[in-house]
């Protein structure tokens, strides 16, 4: 069977997007490969078609829990099994899922990166037979990239126990970055894939302007269609969901604090386009493929290009034109270098976090390692008397130390566990008739369940039940109530999870030079959104490139400083005429410099370049030589 036929026959699709047939290609002839493509692109494609057409599971790599959870549910509904394992799940159900890996009819295994050192996942590796070790998200192994996970390098030493060729995968990467991704994941030689980043139908447009909201009205009233306003924090989605909807704008707001089931009915109410504008935090948009989003405003500027571009790229996925803005003034350029200080607290802060985070929850010296802590980050910043974003920041530089792995709103499944015995609960007098026909449902679907508290999925049970997910949740609170069952109800927490016992003081590494390094790649990155929204010269489009490594490219003709400078062009030509026709005895270039000045491109389109054009074309006669 070729790939295209696996298309075909999973996908339903007549041909590959750009780049994703060769991407296979290699992959299939035993090659590492990075492949670099743009948000969009259709990377799961790349790695999931080669994965059916060899023997053997395929590992796939990616810190993004909801992505993970949304990839393995479309596998299944596509009729090919796949499993998860990531952060919130116990050691029983790890461990269930890592044996079905090994030994049941499984194509894909989906792993949070933090798995791989763990001494269950390491016992079991030994014995998978792996085809591929794909790594989404590829830029977080580099400490040159915008989103570093120290996790990440142990792909480079899982290679050393599976022999399978590596497919890496990233939408936003430079030069640098992609070099480092392939030293870092040990490939056999350099093999680097990258599509083409344009986007012709995307147009770019900064706005430096005071009235942010005006401005954000003026574009929902002016373009037609779904749209994205990404804004920094979740008390401003909620501000300006609400300013949208009192100007008769149908919006609502996305941040990752609103719960999961919520978080679920919004981003399927939006694509279905009950709702037309997101206001939202960086929460909303992996894994989402609407095609016909017609604008993404940025409402805050953004710290990184690699994060604007990737969120900018959410419009136009279907090549209609679409705009991307940017909305700016100078109290962003204030809060911006204010974030820089804030993001990176002295080592001693740092250290200080550390020890009283064991100290929070009495670890004591020399124990704690692989425990996960569920974290009540205001309670544990008033304890201590931290500014909560000092704090927060120092929590995630201990993560990319490789101290911990921090985890933000974990999604914590509801668990039930039938705390009776199996031969008594049939004579068990229910007291509600919809309880019954619930637990025959329960036992049918899930095992172990009067063995320990097992994870289940409200919404199946809901509809095989007949009755509405807060029915249901009524019902299983009765239950436990009447001790028949345990019930943990579904939650969202932030996990920290240790990866060695407590340190003494003095003993935590802390590197004052990776501390630097890192500072000073956050405020290059920060220097060159702070360019790009200054900029008045260079083409949107081909600033964005060129970052990325693209040199090749030519003007969009459809961002503001294209559309300015055509602007200017089409004046200087006006203006030429103009004086051309001023002249009927004919004209100098001394007359012209009397009247234009010297010719220069620094504030407008040069004249001279116009005006060759012009007799080129035969729009104007030729100038006559001074004498």
């Amino acid at each position: 069977m070729k790939p295209l036929d696996v298309l075909r026959e999973y996908w339903g699709h007549e041909a590959f997007r750009p780049m994703q047939e060769q991407v296979i290609s290699e992959a299939l002839a035993g090659r590492d490969v990075l492949a670099m493509l743009p948000t969009g692109g259709g990377k799961s494609v790349c790695f999931q078609v080669p994965g059916l057409m060899r023997d053997g599971i395929s590992l796939v790599i990616t810190p993004l829990i909801a992505l993970m959870k949304d990839q393995v549910q479309n596998l299944e509904a596509r009729g090919i099994r796949a499993l998860a394992v990531h952060a919130g799940m116990n050691r029983r159900e790890v461990d269930l899922a890592l044996n079905n890996a090994c030994y049941g009819d499984f194509k894909f295994l989906y792993l949070s990166p933090e798995r791989l050192s763990t001494a269950l996942f390491q016992n079991y590796i030994r014995q998978m037979r792996v085809a591929f070790i794909v790594v989404d998200e590829a830029h977080c192994i580099s400490q040159w990239g915008y989103d570093f996970r120290p996790d990440y390098l142990r792909i480079g030493e899982l290679r050393q126990i599976v022999d399978a060729p590596v497919i890496a995968l990233t939408a936003t990467a430079t030069p640098v970055v992609a070099q480092d991704i392939m030293e870092k994941l040990r490939f056999a030689e350099p093999n680097l894939l990258q599509a083409g980043f344009e986007r012709p139908n995307l147009s770019y447009i900064v706005r430096n302007c005071e009235d942010k909201n005006g401005q954000l009205l003026s574009i929902c009233a002016g373009v037609q269609g779904t749209g994205i306003v990404y804004v920094r924090n979740r008390n401003k989605t909620e501000e300006i969901a609400a300013l949208l909807s009192s100007n008769g704008v149908s919006a609502s707001f996305y941040h990752a604090g609103i719960g999961a089931a919520l978080r679920t009915v919004r981003q399927e109410e939006w694509k279905a386009g009950h709702i037309r504008v997101m206001v939202c935090t960086n929460a909303f948009g992996m894994g989402i493929d609407k095609p016909d989003v017609r604008f993404v405003v940025h409402y805050d500027l953004p710290d990184s290009p690699e994060a604007y571009f990737q969120e900018a790229g959410r419009a136009g996925r279907d090549g209609q034109r679409s705009y991307a803005v940017l909305l700016w003034n100078s109290v962003d350029v204030r809060r911006l270098r204010q974030i820089e200080s804030v993001s990176f607290p002295s080592l001693e802060y740092i250290e200080d976090v550390y020890q009283k985070m064991h100290i929070f929850y009495e670890i004591p010296y020399d124990t704690g390692i692989g425990r996960q802590l569920k974290l009540d980050f205001p309670a544990f910043c008033k304890r201590y008397h931290y500014q909560q974003s000092s704090a927060f920041y120092a929590i995630k530089y201990i993560e990319r130390e490789g101290h911990w792995t921090f985890t933000e709103d974990l999604e914590i499944q509801t668990r039930v566990q039938i705390i009776v015995d199996r031969r008594v609960l049939y004579s068990i007098d229910l007291p509600d008739s919809a309880m019954a026909p619930l637990l025959e449902a329960l036992m049918r679907r899930y095992t172990g369940l009067f063995s320990y508290p097992v994870p289940i999925e409200e919404d199946y049970i809901a509809a095989k039940c007949g009755i509405p997910v807060s029915r249901l949740r009524q019902l299983l609170y009765q239950l436990a109530l009447e001790h028949v069952i345990k019930y943990i109800p579904a939650d969202t927490a932030n996990v920290v999870y240790l990866h060695h016992d407590r340190l003494q003081p003095g003993n935590v590494q802390l590197s004052p030079k990776r501390y630097e390094m890192l500072k000073g790649t956050f405020r290059g990155r920060m220097q060159t959104m702070l360019d790009y929204a200054a900029e008045t010269e260079e083409c949107r489009s081909r600033f964005l490139l060129r970052y990325f490594g693209q040199a090749d490219s030519s003007d969009c003709l459809c961002c503001d400083v294209c559309r300015s400078r055509a602007q200017k062009e089409k004046d200087t030509e006006a203006a030429l005429k103009a004086f051309i026709r001023s002249h009927p005895e004919g004209y100098t270039l001394e007359g012209l410099a009397a009247s234009f000045g010297a010719p220069s491109a620094a504030t407008g389109p040069d004249y001279l370049t116009v005006l060759r054009r012009l007799i080129d074309e035969g729009a104007v006669p030729p100038y006559r030589e001074d004498n």
